[in-house]
C-alpha cells in the first residue's frame, strides 16, 4: 500500500510541479556553471548506498560533506542556491528516487555516505530497515537545527509508530513548514 501511494503521489507531484521544476533548472543553468542536478551518495534501506538527485545549490567545487561541516557554507552557494534551499525546491528531483524505489515520500531523511555517526546510531536503533524519505519526523520537528541523537530519536519513534495516518500528518506538516521556509539553516 505504501509503495503504491509513493508512486501515485510522485507521478502526481511531477505533473503538478513540472513547470516550476523546469523553471528552477533553467535558472540554475543561467546563474552558475555546472550541471543542473547534483547526485549525492546517500545511505538507503539496510544501509545500501544509492545516488540521490537534488537541484544543485552549491558551487561545483564544494566539498562533499554535510553543509553544517563546511566553513562558511554561504560562500559555496550559487546565486539562487539559498532560495532553492529555503523553499525546499532543491529537494524535488528526489521524486525520481521515490519512483525508483530508493526512497519513500515519508521516512528518515537519507544520510550522506560519510555521516558515520548518524548511520551507526540509526543502525543501533534499528532505523536502517526503513526506506528513507523525502520528508520525515525530524523534518517537521526542527530539520537542520536538530542534533543527530535527537534526529535518530524521531526516526526511532517513526519506526515504532508508522501508519498511513502518521504519514499523512507528516506530509501536511511538511507542506506547511516548507511554505513557511522553516527549519533550514543553510
Amino acid at each position: 500500500m505504501k509503495r503504491f501511494f509513493d508512486v501515485t503521489m510522485s507521478l502526481l507531484a511531477l505533473f503538478l510541479l513540472g513547470i516550476p521544476m523546469l523553471t528552477a533548472a533553467l535558472f540554475i543553468k543561467l546563474t552558475s556553471k555546472g550541471p543542473v542536478l547534483y547526485w549525492s551518495d546517500r545511505v538507503g534501506k539496510n544501509n545500501k548506498n544509492f545516488r540521490m538527485p537534488k537541484f544543485r545549490t552549491m558551487l561545483v567545487e564544494t566539498p562533499a560533506v554535510a553543509t553544517h561541516l563546511l566553513p562558511d557554507p554561504d560562500r559555496y552557494l550559487t546565486p539562487i542556491g539559498k532560495f532553492l534551499r529555503k523553499t525546499s525546491i532543491d529537494e524535488l528531483p528526489q521524486l525520481w528516487s521515490i519512483l525508483k524505489g530508493d526512497m519513500s515520500i515519508v521516512g528518515p531523511r537519507p544520510a550522506l555516505f560519510n555521516q558515520g555517526d548518524l548511520i551507526a546510531l540509526r543502525t543501533e536503533k534499528g532505523v536502517h530497515v526503513l526506506t528513507p524519505g523525502l520528508s520525515g519526523p525530524a523534518q517537521i520537528n526542527g530539520r537542520d537545527e536538530l542534533p543527530i541523537p535527537v534526529k535518530v530519536e524521531y526516526d526511532e519513534y517513526y519506526l515504532k509508530n508508522r501508519s498511513f495516518i502518521f504519514d499523512m500528518k507528516i506530509i501536511f506538516q511538511t507542506i506547511f513548514k516548507a511554505a513557511k521556509c522553516e527549519g533550514v539553516t543553510h
